[in-house]
C-alpha cells in the first residue's frame, strides 16, 4: 500500500467512524436514551448547577431531649459519724440532674412553606428540633407527623417563607446505573456531596423499617447523611437517604435510600392528620420458594402466595382466594412479600388497586378497594395493677384497626397487651408488647373488661394461655 493510499483509508476510516457515532447520538437524542461521555469536553461537565439549586433546600436538622437523671447519694450519708459532720443529704446531693441529649442529622424541605421530610431516628423522641439552612440560618421546628413504620418524620419550619425547596421525581423513573448525588450533613461538618450510581432498586431484608423496599448507591453516605436528599441528574428527589452497611461506622460503598414514592406518600398524611393511615389488605401472603415455583409450573420463582383471607376484609370482598398468586400491583412486578407489602401500603385511600393473579394456570385481574382497616369494638384501653401475672400491662381490645398499627397478623378478635411496665410482676413472668390473651383460669378472655376482672380474682394457682406469633403458651403460676 503506498503512502497517499494510506491517508485515503485513514481519512475514509475517520468518516465512517464519525458518521457511526453521530447516528447513534442522533438516535439516542431522539429516543431520549440515557448516554455516556463521548469527548474530552463531555467529561469536563460539572454537577455545580445541580447543587446549586438543591443545596439550599437541604438543612441540617438538630434535635435535643432532655433527660431526668437522679443523682446517686452515697451509702456513707447513712453512717451516723458522716451525718455528724456532713447533716443529712439533701440540698444539691438528692436533687434531680437534668441532661440535654443531641442528635444530628439532615433533612428535605420539599415546599416552599417550609414542610420538611427527614427519618424518623433523627428527630425520635426529642423535645425540640431545630433547621440550619446551606445560608446558615437557623429556625425551630415543629413536628407535625412521625412513622416510626417507614423511619420518617415531618418537619415544619416555624418562619414565613418562602423557603427553596425539592421537587419529588417521577414514581418508578430510576434505573440501575442511573447517576445519583447524595447530599447531607455527614459527622456535622457541613453540607457535602457525593456522587455515586443507583447499584440496585427494590433492595430488601435491610432490616430499618417495616416496609423493606430501598434504593441501594455507591454514594458514600456517612453518619449525618441520615434524612438528607438523593436526587437525579435533573434534581429531582428520588430518595431519602436513610442507612450504609458498613462494619467500621464509615461509608463502605453501600448506602441504602427510602424512595421517594415512600416518602411522597407520608407526607401526603401529614397533610390529613397526625398518623399515616394506610390500606388495609385483609390477607397474608408467602415467598415463592423454588419448590413452590416449580409445583406451580412457574419459569421461575415470582410474586406472593395468598396464605389467609379474613372475613370481612377488603381481599375477602374483591374475591381474593388461598393459593392464588399475585405477580403485579397496578402493572407494577411483585418479587416478594416486602415489594408487596410497599406496593400496595403506598396507595390513596379510596381508590381502587388491580392485582395481577396467577390462578388455575391462568391470569385474572382482581380490583382491591383500598381502606383503611376499621376499628371493629371500642379499644377499652386499660392499665391493670392488681396483684396477678398481669399486674403492670397495659391492654386493649383487639380490632383490625390495632392489628395493623401493632403489626399482628391474622388475628382481630380478643385481647391484647400493647404496653408492659418493667417494674410490674408482667415483666418478670415474662408477658410482652404483642401477646394476645386467650384464657384466664380456662375462662376466655373477650375484652379488657373481662381480663381485668378475672385479675381480681383471690386465686392460689393461674393457668393463662397466650397466643405469641402463631404459637399458644400456656402458662401455670402460683398465685
Amino acid at each position: 500500500m503506498t503512502l497517499g493510499a494510506g491517508r485515503k483509508l485513514i481519512k475514509l476510516t475517520a468518516v465512517i467512524a464519525l458518521a457511526v457515532g453521530t447516528v447513534f447520538q442522533g438516535a439516542n437524542a431522539q429516543d431520549g436514551a440515557r448516554q455516556v461521555p463521548t469527548s474530552a469536553a463531555e467529561m469536563k461537565l460539572s454537577f455545580a448547577p445541580i447543587v446549586r439549586d438543591v443545596g439550599p433546600a437541604v438543612v441540617n436538622v438538630y434535635a435535643s431531649r432532655r433527660v431526668v437523671q437522679q443523682r446517686r447519694v452515697s451509702p456513707f450519708f447513712d453512717d451516723p459519724f458522716f451525718k455528724r459532720f456532713f447533716g443529712e443529704p439533701g440540698g444539691n446531693l438528692s436533687r434531680p440532674r437534668e441532661r440535654v441529649q443531641s442528635s444530628l442529622g439532615s433533612g428535605v424541605i420539599i415546599s416552599d412553606d417550609g414542610t420538611v421530610i427527614t427519618n424518623h431516628h433523627v428527630i425520635k423522641d426529642a423535645d425540640e428540633v431545630r433547621v440550619a439552612l446551606n445560608d446558615r440560618r437557623e429556625f425551630d421546628a415543629e413536628i407535625i407527623l412521625k412513622d416510626e413504620r417507614t423511619d420518617l418524620a415531618v418537619l415544619k419550619i416555624k418562619a414565613d417563607g418562602p423557603f427553596d425547596s425539592v421537587p419529588f421525581a417521577e414514581t418508578d423513573s430510576l434505573e440501575v446505573g442511573d447517576i445519583v448525588l447524595a447530599i447531607g450533613n455527614p459527622f456535622g461538618v457541613g453540607q457535602t456531596v457525593t456522587q455515586g450510581i443507583v447499584s440496585a432498586l427494590a433492595r430488601t431484608q435491610v432490616g430499618v423499617t417495616d416496609y423493606q423496599f430501598f434504593i441501594q448507591t455507591d454514594a458514600a453516605i456517612n453518619p449525618g447523611n441520615s434524612g438528607g436528599a438523593l436526587v437525579d441528574m435533573h434534581g429531582r428527589l428520588v430518595g431519602i437517604n436513610t442507612a450504609i452497611f458498613s462494619r467500621s461506622g464509615g461509608s463502605n460503598g453501600i448506602g441504602f435510600a427510602i424512595p421517594a414514592h415512600m416518602a411522597r406518600f407520608v407526607a401526603s398524611a401529614a397533610g390529613q392528620g397526625d398518623m399515616v393511615r394506610r390500606p388495609w389488605l385483609g390477607a397474608t401472603v408467602q415467598t415463592v420458594s423454588a419448590e413452590i415455583s416449580e409445583a406451580l409450573g412457574l419459569d421461575r420463582p415470582r410474586g406472593v402466595l395468598v396464605t389467609n383471607v379474613f372475613e370481612g376484609s377488603p381481599a375477602r370482598a374483591a374475591g381474593l382466594r388461598v393459593s392464588d398468586l399475585v405477580v403485579a400491583i397496578d402493572g407494577k412486578e411483585v418479587i416478594d412479600p416486602d415489594s408487596f407489602g410497599y406496593r400496595f401500603a403506598t396507595k390513596p385511600l379510596g381508590e381502587v388497586s388491580s392485582f395481577t393473579v396467577l390462578r388455575s394456570g391462568g391470569e385474572t385481574i382482581i380490583d382491591v378497594r383500598l381502606e383503611p382497616a376499621p376499628e371493629t369494638v371500642p379499644r377499652d384501653e386499660r392499665f391493670l395493677d392488681e396483684f396477678s401475672p398481669f399486674e403492670g400491662v397495659t391492654v386493649m381490645n383487639l380490632s383490625p384497626a390495632v392489628a395493623e398499627e401493632l403489626r399482628i397478623e391474622g388475628d382481630y378478635e380478643g385481647v391484647v397487651i400493647t404496653a408492659v411496665d418493667p417494674r410490674g410482676t408482667a415483666r418478670r413472668v415474662g408477658l410482652r408488647v404483642g401477646d394476645i390473651v386467650r384464657s384466664v383460669n380456662g375462662r376466655q378472655i373477650d375484652s379488657t373488661e373481662r381480663l381485668e376482672r378475672e385479675t381480681r380474682r383471690d386465686v392460689r394457682v393461674w393457668d393463662l394461655e397466650i397466643e405469641r406469633g402463631d404459637q399458644v403458651q400456656r402458662i401455670r403460676l402460683r398465685g
